[in-house]
């Protein structure tokens, strides 16, 4: 059992006996396919403790990317205690407050994290790896078009129920093929792949980013747009501008609004792929009220643009 598997990891970190008193207290957010809980050693700091298999192919990877960005300075958890082949880890516990969490504070409260956040992606930006660090397959035009059948796959045909003849077309609209071919002619920089408030977590004074394992080079501009299209938060349009000023302030740079709304395209895109595998396949019905704000959010980006012919019939069912 992967709980035992981590008593047994803090007992041997921490050299304790076998009578000491540990509370374990399970942590269920997320969908990273891991087990994840907190350690309660009497008498010790907390640990995270995570357990992985291999049947996703980026659960390999988080120890060695956490690695990188602990000695690049990111803000991120310390590895405290590792065991590849048990395929465990012991890490800092940050806490539980995470910007999910202050989705109901005012913006005067939230704006100081969503700026820290922004200066670590800024600062990722810049951050050059080893060579011999390997992460996950880039963001290319086929990249792209995965995340795009991921959506018809999982949200129309398994979630909505439509036919694999109705969505035949959609998928294969040029729109779709193109803005995959352009997104995917450059793939220089690291991207975080999954940089939403679930995965930025507050601790003191400062965003810290978690669940990073599915790093790869891309566009820097699909991470922003998935903090600022976040479905989980459900950002106004005054909130997004607000965002996206602050993001030009921390930077110095705009985004190219076509680049950055193709980023969010695809984004939700890939969400609501998730989110429909996650409903439909594995009964995390925690998701399914997500599934109609990704929906709103997916319709205004592509209403009035080359994109509306194929994703607009999906939309339309989710909506009746």
């Amino acid at each position: 059992m992967p709980a035992n598997t981590l008593l047994t990891a803090i007992r041997a970190h921490l050299e304790l006996a076998p009578t000491h008193s540990v509370i374990i207290e399970p942590i269920t957010k997320g969908a990273s396919g891991r087990t994840i809980i907190r350690l309660k050693p009497e008498g010790y700091p907390t640990y995270i403790g995570i357990h992985y298999t291999m049947e996703r192919a980026d659960n390999a990877n988080y120890l060695p990317v956490a690695e990188f960005l602990m000695d690049a300075k990111l803000n991120v958890p310390h590895v405290l205690y590792d065991n590849t082949s048990r395929c465990c880890a012991l890490v800092e516990d940050l806490g539980d407050q995470d910007l999910l969490s202050m989705r109901d504070e005012a913006w005067e409260v939230r704006e100081p994290f969503y700026r820290s956040a922004f200066e670590q992606l800024d600062k990722l930006f810049y951050t050059r790896p080893p060579k011999e660090l390997e992460f996950q397959p880039a963001f290319d035009a086929e990249m792209y078009v995965w995340e795009q059948d991921y959506f018809f796959d999982q949200l129309a045909e398994i979630h909505l129920g439509m036919s694999s003849g109705e969505t035949k077309e959609l998928r294969e609209h040029g729109a779709l093929r193109r803005m995959a071919d352009a997104l995917g002619a450059s793939s220089r920089h690291l991207v975080h792949r999954d940089f939403q408030s679930q995965n930025i977590i507050v601790y003191e004074g400062k965003a810290y980013l978690i669940d990073f394992q599915g790093m790869r080079r891309g566009r820097q501009e699909y991470d922003l747009a998935s903090l600022i299209y976040d479905p989980y938060m459900n950002h106004s349009a005054e909130e997004r501008a607000k965002l996206l000023d602050m993001w030009e302030d921390v930077t110095e740079e705009r985004p190219l609004d076509d680049i950055l709304t193709m980023c969010a395209i695809q984004r939700l895109m890939q969400a609501l792929g998730a989110y429909g595998n996650l409903v439909s396949n594995k009964n995390e019905e925690w998701f399914a009220q997500h599934i109609p704000v990704a929906g709103a959010l997916l319709r205004e980006l592509v209403t009035g643009t080359d994109y509306a012919e194929a994703i607009l019939p999906v939309l339309d069912l989710l909506d009746s």
